[in-house]
């Protein structure tokens, strides 16, 4: 589990990084906020998304932790080749190459979890995996904007990349997939993808939790992008200090959150299935007065204290929202189900969030100048609505289409 957390923590790392070199590397390169939106978005979703499927169906017939030590070694060079970009399409191809090599590091490790944890404990070990997402993003916040000040952002990008194809041997030493290779005749048995298709159509659950996560992680991984910049822009901060301060909520509201959302589900799941998607639900909720005067706010440290709050709430769905995906299925069909989640998460919550406020921004920079992203941010809380409703709808079906006992 903590070399798991180890390298997810890195998969964040190099995933977000990017949200707060965004800065220098639009004076540098001379990119608008469409084009940041896109590079930060899009061009990691369109490989991370698409290729997440077939690595899962190879991950269901072998050795994960093989796999997982591919992709951790991949994502890590394209992260440093990050740093050569000269312009924005070298960086947009570069993005690419790490989404190609993320696509093999969560959906493999959600299923080593779930075969390793009982059910009654499962969305605890999914929150404790998933503290890598509020560790890797602020330390990319925090470590990024530190780098960049004291050299350039093209070293954040060197440094990071290094440590990730460092760890990749480490990684493959100490993680051990209980069941190892598949002999062929078991992985000829295994369910192919149409298989896995057929039964996820008769469970309405599975798609209703899909598209609630991610209208939640378009808001989510737009606010990962775009607040440091929000910081700079509106607060006058330095790259420097809204990377130390948004990194600080970022994981201190991250960390309490998650294990809010796996311990409440895994107590009240006894009861019905459906708390899985209902304590996510009635987060969702409590963002939005929390967001909305904290992206108001006029002076730093009430804007800082509020989005605190919110911050925790909009990562509880982490660990109750995964360890339902594991049990909707038997565990044949985990890394292939998990991948197909992954993809209309992050195809949806990346490849359309990041983008669309980075759009909206552009679009209303006429009218309000820099804090035309104040309120680009505030349009886009109208995700967790749509999330809330969505998540309704999957509490009701969930104890219909449970799989297991």
């Amino acid at each position: 589990m903590a070399m798991l957390l180890a390298a997810y923590t890195l998969n964040f790392i190099d995933r977000q990084i990017v949200g707060i070199l965004a800065v220098p590397i639009k004076a540098d390169l001379g990119l608008t906020d469409t084009q940041l939106g896109l590079m930060g978005g899009l061009a990691f979703a369109l490989f991370y998304t698409g290729l997440g499927i077939p690595i899962a169906m190879l991950a269901d017939r072998r050795d994960r932790s093989k796999i997982m030590t591919i992709a951790l070694a991949v994502w890590s060079l394209m992260t440093a080749v990050c740093g050569l970009a000269q312009n924005f399409w070298q960086l947009f191809l570069a993005r690419l190459g790490v989404g190609v090599g993320e696509a093999g590091g969560v959906a493999p490790a959600y299923t080593l979890i779930a075969d390793l944890f009982p059910a009654e404990k499962r969305a605890r070990a999914l929150s404790i995996y998933s503290f890598g997402i509020p560790i890797g993003s602020a330390a990319g916040i925090v470590f990024g904007g530190v780098i960049a000040t004291l050299i350039d952002w093209r070293s954040a990008f060197f440094i990071t990349g290094a440590a990730g194809l460092l760890l990749a041997p480490f990684f493959r030493r100490v993680v051990r997939d209980p069941r190892g290779d598949r002999p062929a005749a078991a992985a000829a048995d295994m369910p192919g993808f149409g298989a896995v298709l057929r039964t996820l159509a008769g469970k309405p659950a599975f798609w209703l939790l899909c598209i609630g996560a991610a209208c939640s992680s378009m808001m989510g991984y737009g606010l990962f992008f775009w607040l440091p910049s929000f910081f700079v822009r509106s607060f006058g901060l330095s790259l420097l200090d809204a990377s130390l301060g948004y990194g600080a909520i970022l994981l201190a509201g991250g960390l309490a959150g998650i294990w809010l959302g796996g311990s409440l589900s895994d107590r009240l799941a006894g009861r019905s299935k459906g708390w899985y998607a209902l304590v996510p639900a009635l987060a969702f909720v409590g963002t939005l007065p929390f967001y909305a005067l904290g992206i108001s706010a006029t002076s730093l440290l009430p804007s800082l204290a509020l989005l605190l709050i919110p911050t925790a709430l909009g990562l509880v769905w982490l660990g109750p929202v995964i360890a339902a995906v594991q049990g909707l299925v038997p565990p044949s069909m985990r890394s292939t189900t998990s991948a197909i989640f992954l993809f209309v998460n992050n195809l949806i919550g990346i490849g359309i969030g990041t983008p669309a406020i980075g759009w909206i921004s552009e679009s209303l920079k006429a009218r309000y100048g820099d804090e035309a992203l104040r309120y680009a941010i505030l349009s886009g809380t109208s995700f967790y609505v749509i999330a809330t409703i969505f998540l309704l709808f999957a509490a009701w079906r969930l104890p219909k289409d449970w799989h297991e006992g």
